[in-house]
């Protein structure tokens, strides 16, 4: 039997103990992925320390991978997948050829330590593998891709703000609609699309697709703010925010809300990448009951990557939506489907780069401990990257 060496969590709480496993065969729709590189988050974190999700031990863990499809299942397709389906552009997963990045499964799998992805070999569903057609696109850069893009396209979905190049499903029905992105007011883009915290990995991913929103002819937004630290103010810029806003300024909030009314917005959609919720909701509190065209009021949204607090307030008018991939399998795989086409697409075209940077923090699984370690003290717009394999 062919084996592989993994990072396997023995217990709750327990650091990761690096193990042989057997390589399993890929099943019908599956993809066997020789791990290259994989990216640490902070689910990773608190997974390892606090046993969140896991049901049973030993297991495997880990998200973002990049690596070399080494074996495929008998339905997984060998042209290039589409929202709709399988299109004929090109090839899409070809065993010793295909390099992707690929957003582990195992959180829909019970955890079960062949869809981790902190080991040699793992097991995806081919709808969870991105093709990687850029040579210049390094395994490092590929790994920080698949969770930030996952993270940033679904808050614009859950948000009901329609993809870039669609038409919004409410756009024929009355201005008072409280579903979706505002409709445009006489042909004008009368709203900012916030995203706080854009120096973190998914924020750095928000900006780049909230800028290719900005630029639909179709959407209701004319600008991109985002908060991030001032040291990270130029990279941010040039990820396509229009306008940065200090963090830690205490002022922040007003601060964002005079900016948006000089500029003649408002802000009613939130992406919380991370940091917390308060602040997010204090500035779409100030545009709640208002609109420059003196239609109804829309509800405004925040689509929160980290996960809601208990104690939230709760506001009339305000809906805080917390960001998890559908538990609906047909729902999940078509969204993950949309991922694939759109980072494929956007890479091509160049309208989108790997971000934030790369940091390895170690060679070899034993790494990941003491990466997690440093993930847990705090970084900033940096991805912090094990390499696996050679």
């Amino acid at each position: 039997m062919t084996t592989h060496l993994a990072a396997v969590i023995p217990a709750k709480g327990q650091p990761f103990e690096v193990q042989t496993r057997l390589t399993p065969k890929p099943g019908p729709d599956e993809i066997l992925i020789a791990v290259k590189s994989v990216a640490l988050n902070p689910a990773d974190y608190h997974m390892r320390n606090h046993g969140l999700f896991i049901p049973k031990y030993p297991t495997v863990i880990g998200f973002n991978i990049s690596g070399l499809v080494l074996e495929i299942g008998a339905k997984v397709p060998t042209r290039s997948c589409t929202a709709d389906g399988v299109s004929d552009d090109q090839p899409s997963f070809q065993p010793g050829v295909t390099r992707v990045a690929a957003y582990a499964a195992s959180f829909w799998k019970s955890c079960g330590p062949d869809y981790g992805a902190f080991q040699e070999r793992c097991l995806i569903p081919w709808q969870h593998a991105i093709p990687i057609f850029d040579e210049k696109i390094s395994w490092n850069e590929a790994a920080t891709l698949p969770v930030a893009v996952e993270v940033a396209l679904n808050a614009w979905d859950m948000m009901g703000i329609p993809r870039a190049g669609k038409t919004a499903p409410s756009a024929a029905v009355s201005p008072a609609s409280t579903s979706g992105a505002t409709q445009k007011q006489n042909g004008k883009k009368n709203e900012a699309l916030l995203i706080w915290g854009a120096s973190s990995s998914v924020g750095t991913m928000g900006v780049q697709s909230a800028q290719l929103l900005r630029k639909d002819p179709n959407s209701p937004f004319g600008a991109v703010y985002a908060t991030a630290g001032l040291s990270n103010k130029s990279y941010i810029v040039s990820l396509g925010a229009d306008r940065i806003f200090d963090y830690k300024d205490p002022q922040v909030v007003d601060t964002i809300v005079s900016a948006a009314e000089k500029d003649g917005f408002v802000i009613r959609h939130c992406f919380l990448a991370t940091g917390p919720l308060a602040p997010c909701q204090a500035v779409l509190k100030a545009f709640l009951g208002r609109d420059r065209e003196r239609v109804k009021a829309r509800t405004a949204k925040i689509a929160s990557a980290p996960m809601v607090p208990s104690d939230a307030e709760v506001l009339d008018g305000l809906e805080t939506i917390f960001l998890m991939p559908s538990a609906v399998e047909e729902e999940r795989l078509e969204h993950f489907c949309h991922v694939s086409t759109w980072l494929r697409e956007n890479l091509a075209k160049r309208t989108i780069r790997p971000s934030p940077e790369p940091r390895v923090v170690g060679k070899g699984l034993e790494a990941i401990n003491s990466g997690l370690d440093m993930l847990f003290r705090g970084v900033s717009c940096e991805k912090l990257v094990v390499e696996v394999g050679e």
